[in-house]
């Protein structure tokens, strides 16, 4: 259901004249799901730029530290960033390392 409505969402900004640059931010890990929404939207005329904000264990270890210190997460979300973020390399995008900003 969440990406039939990020889709849904997405295609209706595609379709408005107004817009000429959208943005979607998403923490996205897998490939297949980024293939998927692909996939689902009405992609002609648009140029597609995939970016994929990128940065250290270290860093994101300290975010989030930040985060469960603040009580807005829970300790777990470390172990299971950290585990993912080799997913990220995998991407079919840009990568922009992010670590110092």
């Amino acid at each position: 259901m969440v990406v039939e409505n990020i889709c849904f969402l997405l295609n209706n900004f595609l379709r408005c004249s107004a817009y000429e640059n959208i943005i979607f931010c998403w923490v996205l890990h897998e490939q297949a799901i980024w293939d998927d929404i692909l996939a689902r939207l009405s992609l002609g005329g648009v140029k597609l730029h995939a970016v994929s904000l990128t940065c250290t264990e270290e860093a994101l270890t300290a975010r989030l530290q930040k985060d469960v210190e603040a009580g807005i997460r829970t300790e777990d979300v470390i172990e299971r960033s950290v585990r993912r973020l080799p997913m990220y390399g995998r991407l079919n995008a840009r990568k922009v390392d992010v670590s110092a900003l």
